[in-house]
C-alpha cells in the first residue's frame, strides 16, 4: 500500500498515533478551485502524467514478491479498481498537446510490462467502491479455477477536474476530512495505490482471510447514497461470509466527511447492528479520500488492526453528528485496544455502487477451517 503517510507499516503507525497526512494543495490553482488542502504522496510539488500507473505497478510487483508468487510459474490475473483511471494524464495532454491513447487510460500494458507473465489484466472503473469490486471479482476467478492467484488492486491520482467538482460543492474550503463530525466540511482527495494477492486455501504468508464481499448497485441517485442499498450490501456480505452481524467486532467505515454519506452510513449501521454495535473507525481523515483505492486500503488497515489488537481512531473527529452518536466511534482522545476476530469494511461509490468486505485473521495450514 502507498498513501500520503507511506507504506502499510508507516501508514498504520501514523493512524495509531492519530496523525494526518493532509497538507496544502499542490495541484492547479487552489483559490480558483476552492480547494486548499490535499493528501499528497511525497514532499515534492512536481507531478506529471501516469502517476497512478507508476504507483499501481509498484504495489502489484511488491505484493507478488511478498506473497512469493511467480507469474512465470503460476497462472496470475490482475484486477484493478479505479475511480478516475489515468484522467490526470488526459489533463496534462490537453495542456501540453501530448497525444493520449486509449491504452494509457487502462492498466493492462503497464502491468504486463512491470510483471511479465501475468495473464489477464482487467480495469474496473467503479468509483469509490472500485477496489472492493476488484476483490470480489478476484474471488470469483479463484472459485471458478480461472487462476492460481489473483492480484486485486486499486489506484487513483488527483485530477483538477475532480478537485473542481469538490470545490463547487462546498461553500468554503475544508481543512481536512472529518468523518462523522459536526464540523465536517466535505471530501478531500487522497492519492495512492494498493494491491493484495488472493490465493485459495491457507498459506504461511497470509495477511488474512476474506470471508466474503457483498455488492449492490442500487442506482437510486447519481451521487447520493441510499440507506437501503447500503444495508443490502451489508446483508449480502454476511450471507456470503456465512455469519451474522453479531459476529462483527469492528467496522472500517466509508466515512467521507460529507453531508450525505455520514448520516446515511450511520443510519445504515444502526439499522443493521442496533443499539449494541461493534467498534467503528475510519481512515479518510488521515489519508484522504483515495477513490478507487479506498476499499482495499481500509481492508489492509482492518487486517493490521486484527494483528495489532489496537484500533486506530477516527482522525479529525471531535464532536459526532447526531446520527452517529449511537455508534461506538473511536475518538482520537480515547484510543481502543481490543481483540478483533472479524472486521467489516464499507465502501460506497456514486450511483449506489456499494461493496462491503468481511475479513478475519488468517487461517494457517493445518489449523482451522479456512
Amino acid at each position: 500500500m502507498l498513501t500520503c503517510l507511506g507504506d502499510l507499516e508507516s501508514t498504520f503507525a501514523a493512524l495509531a498515533d492519530g496523525r494526518t497526512g493532509v497538507g496544502p494543495l499542490r495541484y492547479g490553482l487552489p483559490d480558483k478551485l476552492n480547494v486548499l488542502a490535499g493528501y499528497h504522496i511525497g514532499t515534492s510539488s512536481a507531478e506529471g502524467p501516469a502517476q497512478a500507473t507508476g504507483w499501481l505497478t509498484h504495489c502489484v510487483s511488491a505484493a507478488l514478491r511478498d506473497a512469493g508468487v511467480d507469474p512465470g510459474t503460476s497462472r496470475v490475473n490482475v484486477v484493478v479498481g479505479t475511480g478516475l483511471r489515468e484522467l490526470r494524464t488526459v489533463e496534462h495532454g490537453h495542456l501540453d498537446g501530448t497525444q493520449v491513447t486509449g491504452n494509457q487510460l487502462h492498466f493492462r500494458r503497464a502491468v504486463r510490462a512491470a510483471v511479465p507473465g501475468v495473464r489477464e489484466v482487467h480495469t474496473l472503473a467503479g468509483a469509490c467502491a472500485a477496489s472492493g469490486y476488484a476483490l470480489a471479482l478476484a474471488m470469483d476467478m479463484l472459485e471458478l479455477g480461472e487462476a492460481d492467484a489473483v492480484v486485486a488492486a486499486g489506484c487513483d491520482a488527483m485530477t483538477e477536474s475532480m478537485l473542481a467538482i469538490i470545490g463547487r460543492v462546498g461553500e468554503r474550503p475544508a481543512d481536512m476530512v472529518r468523518p462523522f463530525d459536526t464540523a465536517r466540511g466535505g471530501a478531500q482527495l487522497g492519492e495512492g495505490a494498493v494491491a493484495v494477492v488472493l490465493q485459495a486455501g491457507a498459506t504461511e504468508r497470509a495477511y488474512g482471510l476474506v470471508r466474503g464481499v457483498g455488492l449492490t448497485c442500487d442506482a437510486k441517485h447519481e451521487t447520493a447514497p441510499d440507506q437501503n442499498g447500503i444495508v443490502a450490501a451489508m446483508r449480502d456480505a454476511y450471507a456470503r461470509a456465512g455469519l451474522g452481524p453479531e459476529r462483527i467486532d469492528l467496522v472500517l467505515a466509508h466515512g467521507t466527511g460529507t453531508a450525505l454519506n455520514d448520516p446515511t452510513e450511520a443510519a445504515a449501521l444502526a439499522e443493521v447492528f442496533g443499539a449494541d454495535g461493534p467498534t467503528v473507525t475510519g481512515i479518510k481523515g488521515a489519508i484522504g479520500h483515495t477513490s478507487g483505492s479506498a476499499a482495499l486500503m481500509s481492508t489492509l488497515v482492518a487486517l493490521e488492526t486484527i494483528r495489532e489488537k489496537a484500533v486506530p481512531p477516527v482522525v479529525g473527529l471531535r464532536t459526532p453528528i447526531e446520527e452517529a452518536r449511537s455508534l461506538r466511534l473511536v475518538h482520537p482522545e480515547r484510543p481502543v485496544t481490543q481483540v478483533t476476530e472479524v472486521a467489516q469494511v464499507n465502501a460506497f461509490g456514486f450511483g449506489g455502487v456499494n461493496a462491503v468486505t468481511i475479513v478475519q485473521a488468517p487461517q494457517r495450514p493445518g489449523r482451522g477451517d479456512g
